[in-house]
Order: C-alpha cells, then structure tokens, then sequence
C-alpha cells in the first residue's frame, strides 16, 4: 500500500508562513515519491489562477510558482468549489492541471487507507 498525503492549505497573502509552508511540504512530499494532492481553500484560492502565485513574496522560502509547478508535475491541486464560486473563478480561469472539487471529494481523498490528511 502506497503513503498518500492530502494537504488543506487554507492560508494565502494574509498569511505567507503558514501558506509556504503548505506548498513546500506538498513540493517536498512529490519529490519523495509519495503521493499528494493539495487542496486551495480560503485565501489560498487565489493561487489556482495564472501569475497570482508569482506575486507571492516570503523571505528564506521558495518561489511559489516554482512549488506549484513541482506539485503539479507529480500531485494534484484541487480548488474548493465553494471558494471558487465566493471569489467569481471557474474552470477556464485556473491554471492548467488544477481542477475544482468539493467537499465530498476532499472526505473521499482523506479518508482513504493509508493516507494522512493536514490542514495548514
């Protein structure tokens, strides 16, 4: 049985420790071979949309676009649905590879064997 890891990253601009910390374990966690997906919730949704991650500035940490890029490569990142619909961005809106779910697929994803859900 394959480790899957689903992370929640409810933190975006507002604040920039907690939401780098997120991408960086994700980015870390696919360059380990294990299986992620990693879901934008609340202000991290904003990321979901093309050049929004390259605005990202945190001192010490890795660029942004960068970590979504390595995530994308080896995981998935899912938008909440409901935080899509507050912000006004649909599916043509996001970034190629990042689809928009709910909360019935984050319970499904979480709950699987063997996996091990955080919320950052």
């Amino acid at each position: 049985m394959s480790k899957k890891l689903v992370i929640k990253v409810t933190a975006g601009a507002d604040s920039p420790e907690r939401c780098s910390q997120a991408f960086t374990v994700a980015a870390v966690a696919v360059a380990s071979g294990v299986e992620v997906s990693l879901w934008l919730t609340g202000e991290s949704a904003w990321f979901a949309l093309p050049g929004r991650a390259a605005a990202f500035e945190l001192p010490h940490s890795a660029p942004l676009p960068d970590l979504i890029e390595s995530i994308l490569a080896g995981g998935r990142i899912t938008l909440c649905t409901q935080c899509a619909a507050r912000r006004d961005i649909a599916e043509k809106d996001v970034l190629d590879g990042v689809r928009i779910a709910g909360a019935q697929v984050f319970v499904q994803e979480a709950m699987t064997d063997g996996t091990q859900a955080l919320v950052y």
